[in-house]
């Protein structure tokens, strides 16, 4: 017998999104007070929950921790156990419950209170005793589950979790948490290689930098730029300044040219006054350069004008730059 799968799966998709959009005229000055509690705290967000809310809260506190608020998830059941040694009274706990009468949840609120610790009740029911018990109670209330029964944790949890990142996003924003910041989170992240790789790191530099002499001729550059790989050589002045670049593709407008090879020298075909970069400039800025001028390499520069190291866009590539 053939079923509907899209039929039920817009259906859920509706009876969730409903459920978000209800969230948001249900907000007020106790989402206001939450925010103040976690971002005045000197502790850390301590999340707890069990069952589908305890992997919602889980979800959260690694968003919180990610965007600017010092968080970690404590499982209510382990916390019985001696987890709770990790809550200190300059913490503040957000609990999540759905039905606020979680029992695992209920049990460790005695010591939370007698530490002096802040609660933040997140649930679907005002008068349960999770939200009587809270400093700031958090209503997550939805009409209806999306399962059929009215039983499955969905528009329940999906709600939660929207909470969640609004709670999260308003103290980032209060925060004046940057991009910057965010990638100091995530230095395995596109963004963190984006935005934390400088150009001292991907560049080539001592022995693997292809480096001739202005007087050096046109063949021998070659070979200097065969043996480093990266397409060009850097040329210098006799003081070790930078004279200029020459590149592959400098070689094949070359040939266009009335030029002898075996006599020329490779000033006499080298590109002058070449864009350059300092060292401690970020990977991205030399990306965007690159694209801007639509060149495929740069030699890094000391202060004094000396070439340092070299890299180009496959470089950029393998960093995860690009």
């Amino acid at each position: 017998m053939s079923h509907d799968h899209i039929s039920v799966g817009r259906r859920v998709l509706d009876i969730e999104a409903r459920a978000v959009a209800a969230l948001k005229d249900s907000l007020d000055a106790s989402f206001s007070a939450a925010c103040d509690l976690m971002q005045s705290a000197t502790g850390r967000v301590i999340v707890t929950g069990m069952g589908k809310s305890g992997h919602v809260g889980s979800k959260l506190a690694a968003t919180l921790a990610s965007t600017g608020t010092p968080s970690f998830f404590v499982h209510p059941g382990e916390a019985s156990h001696g987890d709770l040694g990790m809550i200190t009274a300059d913490d503040v706990v957000l609990a999540l419950s759905n039905s606020g009468e979680t029992a695992e949840v209920l049990a460790i609120l005695p010591v939370i209170k007698r530490k002096g610790t802040a609660l933040i009740g997140m649930t679907g029911r005002p008068q349960s005793s999770l939200a009587q018990l809270s400093d700031v109670h958090l209503t997550v209330a939805v009409a209806e589950e999306a399962c059929p029964h009215n039983l499955a944790p969905t528009s329940s949890t999906t709600a939660a979790l929207a909470m969640g990142d609004a709670l999260a996003i308003a103290l980032l924003e209060a925060r004046g948490f940057t991009p910057e910041d965010f990638a100091l989170s995530h230095p395995g992240g596109s963004l963190g290689r984006r935005l934390l790789l400088k150009v001292d790191d991907i560049m080539h530099s001592g022995d693997q930098l292809p480096l001739v002499n202005q007087t050096t001729l046109l063949r021998d550059a070659l070979l200097e730029m065969t043996r480093k790989g990266l397409g060009m050589t850097a040329i210098t002045h006799e003081d070790g300044t930078l004279a200029g670049i020459f590149t592959d593709g400098d070689l094949r407008r070359m040939l266009d040219r009335d030029v002898d090879i075996r006599q020329a020298t490779i000033a006499d075909v080298m590109v002058t006054n070449p864009v350059i970069i300092e060292p401690g400039h970020l990977a991205a800025e030399a990306l965007q350069i690159m694209e801007s001028r639509k060149i495929n390499g740069l030699v890094v520069c000391d202060p004094d004008h000396r070439p340092v190291g070299a890299f180009n866009m496959q470089d950029l590539l393998r960093a995860g730059v690009v």
